[in-house]
């Protein structure tokens, strides 16, 4: 039940990227740590078998700069620009993107962690942490570092990689598809490499290097799903490891960020809606950390750093929402915070990234993709709105200040390359193999009204030459919690639906992120009903404007989105046939009255105190699924639930099944012969992490489940989907 909360610099799986943010898990949520590092792109016969996940991200922005608007027909083609082949003196990462275009999109795999270091990059290649030279990444001349082998865990995978400053180091955090519980390997650089230590349970971790050339290694350490101790240690001769720093405050969690030149090491301590920022400066590791600004509650903040000035990204002042500020580095304290930059109302900032002299904005406004690129010398804009079918970036950790380049994505179509480069001043967008996704189906932005007169934003998908799209089933998604944005990332098996003639609707309600930090308070504590409101006006509307019917839609969500999804079928159950969840929060009463839990009293200001405010226990009666259940219709529900989930433990939702079954046998007493019982599934994997996002057997169990209970033929579904899985 713990979102990983984001920071401004993924610093602190809740999704910045290179600016990580800070996403802590939090209680319900699942995102990942903000990384350095990119997505490597193996170009081999390979199945797509990892979908790109998004990086950590920053949160939101706001200030009117007079800017000039770009549409997608401003798009320069790498080609139009210059028709030349592919150039010596090209770097080899363009040469990648070049080569991916013109591979059929399900030739190749994507693989998570990569980074790239001095002349190198470092990557892992079977079950072994290794590194090529760069000009050498897309070959198998490698130098094996590590065998994971050697930690006797099944089936380990690299989840972060960081290197130190002057390369006699690399560590790498260890995890396995079935935990969330992490190793972090250290390992020393020559010859012959070996592992110079290991340290369990590590959340965020970073290299600097003291005025002596020793390199040193900060790390958080996670127990019992908080991260509340910072470590710091050094290796060689000179070992050492000693606790830094530990946050008193349980509601609290640390997340380390180093800024992207490295000049300081931030320390973020945040909560659900406070953060306080410490810096480590980057050349005198040892020295005590600086004080950005006291916590102050409801404010809050993450820091980069340019040339001896603090870019802070805050919700400070009016309006609520995230604007970008500026002070020096050598006075940090808030008085001298001066305001930058602000955003147009209901933007969400998706991510930052810092540059040489310029500082790019990746948005999201109205529901559509925009990329602002800010001119540091003269405070110009340029805004790009990006091509309508795009949902959500992907941003790559770069380092070279000439361009900036990132992937967009949506739910059915893979990630494509664009790179703006500040000297032309233009976005250019890889050419190559076109997706016939692009032609084959349409994406919609809808709106719905809501009870309260509050427009809703719906993202929806179906085929070009659907007829009839009244008798063609739909799938709704929803999550509207911790102001986190619905995630529109690829998945394979959402394409294959489309492909197969279903609808795809995704619900962007109150609680999530998507319009800015107002949208989510408008869905939390005392206002989570305007989320289920708007789920239920979103699936209304779609009916009434020729979308399927009740008898052919589909609800799905996974983890907080269990709330809202629960909560609808106790209240309008006839709004739907088939319901699939994963790791869902069900019952939320009795979850936030355990204070012998990890993660609740983290959650205090997402779902409110039931145990000491009656106003908060009265509220929450109303809508939690557990305590709402009542003899009455329900729609067939199909639960994936993880046998060691420590968010979300089986318990309670075991409790659920029984109680929703024990209601559903007596309205079918009460209505007699002829009542045909829904179906009511609980499939438990085992393991321990809350949310498998790539499991095949899960994907398969959810795809069948719903075919059967809509009354479809699934014969085809299957044979497209292996076009994508690995069986």
């Amino acid at each position: 039940m713990q979102q990983k909360s984001q920071l401004f610099l993924q610093a602190l799986k809740y999704s910045i990227p290179h600016l990580g943010k800070c996403m802590q898990k939090q209680h319900l949520n699942h995102c990942n740590f903000a990384d350095h590092y990119y997505n490597r792109i193996k170009l081999k016969k390979y199945q797509l078998t990892k979908c790109l996940q998004n990086k950590p991200r920053i949160s939101e922005l706001a200030r009117n700069i007079p800017s000039r608007n770009f549409s997608c027909k401003n798009f320069l083609s790498s080609k139009q620009e210059n028709e030349k082949p592919l150039s010596e003196n090209m770097d080899a990462f363009e040469k990648v993107r070049a080569k991916l275009e013109t591979q059929p999109q399900e030739e190749y795999e994507v693989i998570n962690a990569e980074i790239k270091h001095g002349g190198f990059v470092y990557y892992q290649e079977g079950c072994c942490l290794v590194r090529s030279k760069d000009e050498e990444a897309d070959n198998d001349n490698y130098e094996v570092l590590f065998n994971l082998e050697e930690l006797k865990l099944e089936q380990p995978f690299i989840d972060c990689i960081r290197v130190a400053p002057d390369e006699k180091y690399v560590a790498a955090k260890i995890r396995t598809e079935d935990s969330e519980a992490s190793t972090c390997i250290v390992v020393k650089l020559s010859d012959q490499p070996v592992m110079e230590a290991s340290f369990p349970n590590v959340s965020s971790f970073e290299w600097v290097k003291d005025e002596e050339d020793e390199d040193v290694l900060f790390y958080t350490f996670q127990r019992n799903l908080r991260c509340h101790d910072v470590y710091r240690a050094t290796f060689g001769d000179n070992k050492r490891n000693e606790r830094f720093y530990t946050e008193k405050d349980p509601s609290f969690f640390v997340f380390l960020y180093l800024t992207k030149d490295s000049r300081f090491l931030t320390m973020n301590i945040m909560s659900k809606t406070t953060s306080e920022v410490w810096l480590i400066d980057g050349l005198s590791p040892w020295d005590p950390p600086v004080l950005i600004q006291k916590r102050i509650h409801g404010v809050l903040y993450y820091v980069e750093h340019r040339d001896d000035e603090l870019y802070i990204l805050t919700n400070v002042g009016e309006p609520t929402e995230f604007k970008l500020m500026r002070t020096a580095a050598d006075a940090p304290a808030i008085m001298n915070w001066d305001l930058f930059f602000t955003m147009k109302r209901n933007t969400k900032v998706v991510d930052l990234d810092m540059f040489k002299d310029h500082c790019v904005l990746f948005l999201k406004h109205s529901n559509l993709l925009y990329v602002n690129v800010i001119g540091l010398a003269d405070d110009s804009v340029r805004s790009l709105k990006l091509p309508p079918w795009a949902c959500g970036f992907i941003i790559d950790t770069n380092s070279d200040p000439k361009n900036c380049p990132f992937q967009l994505c949506s739910p059915i179509r893979p990630p494509k390359y664009y790179t703006y480069k500040f000297a032309e001043g233009k976005l250019f967008e890889e050419t190559g193999h076109e997706d016939p996704i692009t032609k084959t189906s349409r994406v919609l932005r809808m709106e719905a009204k809501s009870k309260d007169g509050k427009l809703v934003p719906m993202t929806v998908f179906h085929k070009t030459d659907s007829e009839d799209l009244q008798k063609k089933p739909l799938l709704v998604q929803v999550y509207g919690a911790y102001g986190m944005d619905l995630k529109m990332n690829f998945r394979p098996e959402r394409r294959v639906l489309v492909d197969d003639g279903w609808i795809l609707a995704y619900c962007h309600v109150r609680g999530g992120g998507e319009l800015g930090l107002q949208w989510h308070a408008d869905g939390r504590v005392t206002k989570k009903l305007n989320g289920l409101a708007d789920l239920e006006a979103c699936i209304k509307t779609l009916h009434d404007q020729g979308f399927s019917q009740p008898s052919l839609t589909a609800l799905t969500a996974f983890s907080a989105g269990g709330v809202l999804v629960g909560a609808l079928c106790n209240s309008n159950p006839e709004l739907l046939r088939a319901v699939t969840l994963e790791a869902p929060f069900l019952d939320v009463l009795n979850t936030m009255m355990d204070t012998t839990l990890p993660l609740t009293l983290e959650e205090l200001e997402e779902w409110g105190n039931p145990s000491s405010d009656e106003k908060h226990k009265n509220y929450i009666k109303r809508y939690c699924p557990y305590q709402n259940i009542k003899p009455q219709h329900y729609p067939s529900i199909h639960i994936t639930a993880y046998e060691n989930d420590e968010r979300v433990p089986l318990k309670g939702i075991v409790n659920y099944m029984e109680k929703l079954k024990e209601a559903i046998a007596e309205h079918a007493k009460d209505t007699g012969e002829g009542y045909q019982v829904p179906n009511i599934i609980l499939d438990i994997q085992p393991g321990g992490n809350h949310v498998i996002e790539d499991s095949h057997k899960k994907i398969t169990a959810q795809i069948k489940f719903l075919y059967e209970e809509l009354g479809l033929d699934s014969t085809s579904v299957f044979d497209n989907l292996k076009k994508y899985l690995k069986f």
